[in-house]
């Protein structure tokens, strides 16, 4: 399958997801929350392919992914919520929050979350895409 194809594929699988958990957790989403999620879980699938020097620990793809999706919340908070005005999200009531936009708690959140969707990702691409076979 053309490779462009597959990353549609698996961008539209980690945006729904996405908007599955949110409407879940809070009752309701946004269609900017299916873009965000679609880049998040093809960053997270990418940090899982990456080949290091060292035995990579899915601690250590835990702790990359986590900074990318916070790093992505924030970027997508001060474009669509500061800069734009939607109020998507607001965490201004949290503690170890930064402008509303992240928090502590959440990044948590993500670290948790970020496991199955690193193996998710694997086995998507190894079940869909006839893909190398996952080796953990």
């Amino acid at each position: 399958m053309d490779y462009f194809i597959e990353r549609l594929i698996l961008f539209l699988f980690g945006g729904v997801a996405y908007c599955y958990m949110e409407l879940v957790w809070r009752g309701y989403s946004h269609i900017l929350m299916l873009i965000l999620g679609g880049v998040c879980f093809l960053i997270i699938g990418s940090l899982g392919r990456l080949e290091f020097r060292y035995r990579k620990s899915f601690l250590f793809l835990q702790i990359l992914a986590t900074v990318a999706i916070t790093s992505l919340e924030f970027i997508f908070g001060l474009i669509f919520n500061l800069g734009l005005g939607l109020k998507l999200w607001d965490y201004s009531n949290l503690s170890f929050n930064l402008l509303g936009q992240i928090s502590l708690r959440y990044s948590i959140y993500w670290f948790f979350l970020s496991l199955p969707a690193l193996l998710l990702y694997d086995y998507l691409v190894y079940w869909l895409f006839e893909g190398e076979r996952p080796k953990f």
